[in-house]
């Protein structure tokens, strides 16, 4: 069975212009003027989310999702991908990337210094239990064609290259670890992942280089957990690497006390080989996704699925050692908690846009948007 089944125009994909209605208006936020929020891809009666965004040397942005689903959980989620060439005003229609037997989700993406777009994803059986069948019996005659090679063989979590600008893909390699936003490259040209992980049947939050390009991957280390916490509940980690070499992964922690969901963090001072013992932040929401700003700021971007409902970020002022929880900028808010995932950009004018899942109108099944935003009074 062929792994990748490209085809254009097979679901609508909406070009929004910048007449369209926003749902958070324009100067709302006392820390951020936010420029314009849209819809940039819209399947209807299906349920996207999960995306990520990069930006290429040539300055076209690339959104890779799980798209074609029929819930949060489902048998038939695949890897998308839209590009914008107007800095996120228009969005072409989705081409596909993964279509395997499994369920395909998260997933993240980075354009390394060498012009290879990189894109991770996993797979899931999350689907696979009696419930799920009573509810949707077409998802039953789904999974009775899966043997228990093919379920083997799928499950886990994939890397795949394109050398030429996402026209075609390379075959997909394994990795260990696992998280729905991307890679990132440092600055000695090591690619690093930061993920959660099983070892010896023991859950991990992971750290991963690639010395080649994205062909393959090692563990080097794993992020220490403070005896506090309960490395069960940790989830989702992104990190990024700071003009001065340091690092900071932060990662989702989700105890069943809701009301402690803040985000955790880590720091490493030789290149992800070693790290501190994570900490609480004072952040509610998850997952993270960070960015240092051309000023030095870090941001992090992160959903909050409580009420108020949205999209925020927070800053940094100091490499991550304090964070400014009293000046949470609201991106968008949200209808209910449906949400999240947001991942940010930085445009050449110093702008900010986010992209996110969440639903644009009552009735409808989530979609993916984007606001166009700039920080003030940092």
């Amino acid at each position: 069975m062929p792994l990748i089944k490209k085809y254009l125009n097979t679901v609508t994909c909406l070009l929004i212009l910048t007449s369209a209605p926003a749902l958070c208006a324009a100067g709302t936020d006392p820390h951020a003027d936010i420029i314009s929020t849209r819809v940039i891809c819209k399947q209807p009666g299906k349920y996207i989310g999960w995306p990520s965004i990069t930006q290429t040397r040539s300055g076209e942005l690339l959104v890779v999702f799980s798209g074609m689903r029929e819930e949060h959980v489902c048998p038939f989620g695949i890897t998308q991908m839209i590009r914008s060439s107007d800095l996120g005003l228009t969005w072409t229609d989705p081409v596909t990337i993964n279509n395997t037997p499994l369920d395909d989700r998260d997933a993240g993406i980075l354009e390394t210094s060498k012009g290879t777009l990189l894109v991770n994803w996993f797979t899931s059986l999350a689907f696979d239990t009696e419930k799920n069948y009573e509810r949707n019996p077409g998802w039953r005659r789904h999974a009775d064609k899966l043997g228990e090679e093919t379920r083997k063989y799928w499950l886990g979590n994939w890397t795949r290259r394109s050398l030429d600008g996402g026209l075609s893909w390379e075959e997909p390699v394994k990795q260990l670890v696992s998280a729905p936003h991307e890679a990132i490259e440092l600055a000695d040209g090591r690619l690093l992942y930061v993920g959660t992980a099983y070892v010896e049947d023991k859950k991990i939050i992971g750290v991963e280089q690639s010395t080649d390009d994205g062909r393959s991957w090692q563990l080097i280390s794993s992020i220490p957990m403070n005896a506090d916490d309960n490395v069960a509940h940790a989830f989702e980690p992104h990190v990024v690497e700071l003009s001065d070499g340091k690092l900071v992964a932060m990662f989702r922690y989700n105890p069943r006390d809701h009301s402690q969901s803040y985000l955790r963090q880590s720091e490493s001072y030789d290149g992800g080989r070693t790290w501190t013992t994570s900490h609480p932040t004072g952040i509610w929401g998850y997952p993270p996704h960070l960015l240092e700003l051309q000023n030095g700021l870090l941001l992090v971007s992160y959903g909050v699925r409580r009420e108020p409902f949205g999209e925020k970020a927070c800053i940094s002022r100091d490499g991550g050692k304090t964070w400014e929880t009293d000046s949470e900028i609201m991106i968008n808010p949200a209808r209910n908690g449906d949400l999240g995932y947001p991942a940010s950009v930085q445009l050449e004018d110093g702008s900010i846009l986010t992209v996110y899942y969440q639903i644009d109108k009552e009735g409808e099944k989530t979609c993916l948007m984007c606001t166009h935003w700039r920080l003030k009074n940092f």
